[in-house]
């Protein structure tokens, strides 16, 4: 009887014991969903009637040189590893205190690397670097170059002598473009996982409308 006692003493503690492991191994999930980072950057978005239009102009680079769908933005605060409570709180408060501004496209251009591909350039205004600099303070986010203001409308693994004929095939398609100034009233907080070159993963997270008056 003993010997029967011990036993089931042994096995209630091993039961014991591994529901202990259990629940510790349930909180180590919750804690590491927690303190999860992704990577999220903040978007100034265009007006819907240039936006259709730009759309318009993406179609036809990408039918010619390929590359993803993504929505047409100005970037304001690049690509930062954050909480999502960290992100939209920072989105959040830095919404708060910025007024609608007006950006203006000084000609298309093309870039080094996939995600300036072929862009159209905006004048780096006072008004404009002052917003990327006032949400860029609010997330904390450090560029190693100077703030580039700038609409892409192609992202692609390109030869430089392919940028070119996109960039020449852009200004074909929509030549009016150079000049063409529109209010920014619209922030977004995307997620964007650069290594995702895709961009099936990129996820629009909030959206803010900013103070016109």
């Amino acid at each position: 009887m003993s010997l029967r006692r011990y036993l089931i003493r042994f096995l209630s503690l091993l039961g014991i014991l591994g529901f202990s492991l259990f629940l510790f191994s349930i909180s180590m999930e919750v804690g590491e969903a927690q303190i999860k980072k992704d990577v999220y950057s903040v978007w100034a978005l265009p007006p819907e009637d240039l936006s259709a239009r730009v759309k318009k102009l993406m179609v036809a680079l990408r039918s010619e040189f390929g590359g993803p769908q993504f929505e047409p933005h100005v970037t304001v605060v690049g690509a930062i590893g954050l909480t999502e409570a960290e992100a939209r709180d920072k989105f959040k408060s830095a919404c708060e205190g910025l007024r609608a501004y007006t950006g203006t496209v000084d000609k298309v251009a093309i870039g080094t690397f996939f995600y300036q591909c072929v862009f159209l350039l905006l004048h780096p205004t006072d008004e404009v670097v002052k917003a990327s600099a006032h949400c860029s303070d609010h997330f904390g986010f450090k560029s190693s170059s100077p703030y580039m203001p700038h609409l892409s409308i192609l992202y692609a693994d390109l030869t430089d002598e392919e940028k070119k004929k996109a960039q020449e095939r852009a200004i074909a398609l929509d030549e009016s473009l150079s000049g063409l100034s529109f209010q920014i009233s619209r922030l977004a907080l995307y997620k964007t996982d650069t290594e995702d070159k895709t961009l099936k993963s990129w996820e629009k997270m909030a959206e803010c409308n900013l103070e016109t008056s």
